[in-house]
């Protein structure tokens, strides 16, 4: 187990797609309403106050009596006294949590402001420093022989609940390196992947593009792919891919010398396959993942190849180009959504569900939980930081208006209600493995779509909410799954030698064809789209959790529309559980088992049934 992590936050629930969550170049002249900001004094007041400067004294004061009283003493210890242990460790994750949330957060608000980069470095130099003297606990902890495993756990004084955490530890047992290479990792993060990582956030946000004489950011930019005129489109994509060429020489360093510096580690720890350790993190079988990818890559012919030859009937052409792919229906009417009526449709979607899901969610909106508007250097995309359990969680958003945008909150606020009913774990188990991380999110989404569609009559809107979901379930199931094999072909390919650009372009358009269809060509230049991803950076091999969680809510939703008895009860005490039970066990009191390969293709069959609906439109 390691301690918090600097920024454990940022891949909580990112862009989906690269298209998704996209910012308009004249945000600043729609009428949204007035946005909400981010209050971060639930934290600390300030980057300069008094609070914040005793808790990192105190977080370093901590670590140094944990390390005395109890390295080299772990096994020796009874029941009561190791519960007194693992708690005390679990103050100090709540300490540095909240310290490296604050600082985080204020960065992602402007990640282009060097004042607030350097607080968040300084900071994050210090608490590594200080949590080095860590690093012996997990290690200690993985030597504790099975039996006297056992009976401490066993004891009735003991920390018997905590045992999920400790049993999901020693799972990487046998890929424990010595406690001096530990502390070297530790120690050696701050300058290997997290200085990478920092770099390719500062480098994305800085990018510019020229389009009709206007300059954009990269979200202003993407936004372009979903306009009405087809012609700002082209432009919108056509500058994307000349200013990715013209750095893809650095976006191709960055993956080349992460993906090294995973196999480095990998072949020390003895690690199988460059995936295993994202499997053990989040708590699933590899045979459970590559179910899932072979069941989707399988439905790829009935789902995204078939809707994509619709979409170019609709569009009235013989094929489509990249910059058609998230392009609104011909029929569709473009309006922007008031924040005001974002927020009232979310929250009545989540009271006709339960009118607890709303009031968890009602306070997001009313005390500077959300941070909503447009912002020169601000993070692009969402994503929902759960912070630690003694405060709440903070949702990011890049609000626009758009339809997607509203789904966008939708999902983020599910995060935000799974992140506040896990805290009731405490820290150590609030934490909800990637593989059901996505579940509230996504059905949340799920919620408002269906509430929006049973109050559309008229046909032509219809056809465009349900086609917008289809293309979202395509984007989550489909795309990720095509960036999850995207990922595995990158690092084997690494693993026989250095990647050029080009090499790493041939692999990104090696499952564009496959994934997307026969309806799409390709514009030169769409090879680089893989650079401004961030999850192949923060995260490699998070993709799959997306599809993992739309299977398993389409499944969900199925038993929810067939009357499951109890089912908001049942519901609410899957996501208040967090990490503290296995997906099997979670998911058995609603008659669902993610290793049934049949499991998959039930989620899958709702995406087919959106689809069969829209073709039947057609006749």
């Amino acid at each position: 187990m390691t301690i918090f992590q600097a920024l454990p936050f940022f891949p909580a629930s990112l862009t989906r797609d690269e298209n998704a969550l996209p910012v308009a170049a004249d945000a600043d002249a729609v009428d949204l309403g007035a946005l909400p900001e981010w209050d971060l004094s639930d934290l600390y007041p300030a980057p300069d106050s008094p609070e914040l400067t005793r808790d990192v004294a105190a977080l370093e004061a901590a670590c140094a009596s944990f390390a005395r009283d109890y390295e080299g003493r772990l096994a020796s210890l009874n029941g009561a006294r190791m519960l007194e242990c693992i708690e005390r460790y679990q103050q100090i994750d709540v300490l540095g949590g909240r310290i490296m949330s604050y600082a985080g957060l204020r960065y992602y608000q402007n990640t282009t402001d060097a004042g607030r980069a350097k607080f968040m470095g300084d900071l994050q130099d210090r608490i590594t420093q200080a949590t080095t003297r860590l690093v012996f606990f997990s290690l200690e902890f993985n030597r504790i022989s099975d039996d006297r495993y056992a009976e401490i756990f066993a004891d009735p004084e003991g920390p018997a609940r905590y045992k999920p955490v400790f049993d999901r530890m020693r799972a990487m047992r046998p890929y424990q390196l010595s406690d001096e290479l530990e502390r070297f990792l530790h120690d050696n993060s701050v300058v290997g992947a997290a200085a990478w990582n920092r770099l390719f956030d500062e480098t994305t946000a800085g990018l510019t593009f020229e389009v009709e004489g206007e300059t954009l950011g990269i979200e202003a930019t993407l936004d372009l792919l979903t306009d009405h005129d087809r012609a700002r489109r082209e432009a919108g994509a056509r500058a994307l891919a000349k200013v990715f060429g013209q750095n893809i020489k650095l976006f191709a360093r960055i993956h080349n010398t992460l993906a090294k510096e995973k196999a480095i580690e990998d072949k020390w720890r003895k690690m199988p396959t460059p995936q295993m350790g994202r499997h053990l993190s989040n708590h699933v079988e590899p045979e459970v993942v590559e179910a899932l990818r072979n069941a989707v890559t399988a439905a790829y012919p009935r789902l995204s190849h078939r809707y994509y030859r619709l979409k170019a009937k609709w569009l009235g052409l013989d094929k489509l180009q990249v910059w058609d792919r998230n392009a609104p229906l011909p029929s569709q009417n473009p309006r922007n959504i008031r924040w005001p009526e974002a927020r009232a449709t979310v929250l009545d979607a989540y009271a006709g569900f339960s009118p607890k899901l709303a009031d968890l969610a009602q306070p997001f909106f009313d005390h500077g939980w959300i941070d909503a508007g447009v912002k020169p250097g601000k993070a692009p995309g969402a994503f929902a930081h759960p912070t630690v359990t003694t405060v709440h969680p903070y949702v990011l958003l890049n609000y626009l208006g758009k339809p997607r945008d509203v789904m966008t909150l939708a999902h983020e606020l599910g995060h935000g209600v799974h992140q506040r009913l896990a805290a009731t774990q405490g820290e150590l188990l609030a934490a909800t493995p990637l593989t059901l991380a996505e579940t509230a999110s996504v059905f949340g989404e799920m919620l408002t779509f269906r509430a929006l569609l049973a109050k559309t009559t008229d046909p032509v809107q219809r056809k465009a909410l349900i086609a917008g979901k289809v293309e979202d379930m395509i984007n989550t199931v489909v795309r990720q799954i095509a960036f999850y094999d995207f990922e595995c072909k990158l690092h084997a390919a690494r693993a026989e030698g250095e990647l050029t650009p080009e090499d790493i372009n041939a692999l990104w358009m090696s499952v564009q064809g496959e994934s997307l269809g026969d309806a799409f060509e390709f514009m030169p230049g769409y090879e680089t789209f893989w650079t401004y991803i961030p999850h192949f950076v923060h995260s490699p091999f998070y993709v799959y959790a997306y599809a993992f969680g739309d299977g398993l809510v389409n499944a969900l939703y199925a038993a929810y529309e067939d009357g499951l008895p109890g089912f908001q009860e049942k519901y609410f005490a899957l996501l208040s559980a967090g990490g503290s039970r296995h997906h099997k066990e979670l998911l058995a009191p609603f008659g669902l088992d993610a290793s049934d390969p049949a499991f998959w293709d039930k989620g899958l069959s709702m995406i087919e049934k959106l689809i069969d609906e829209l073709e039947a439109m057609e006749s």
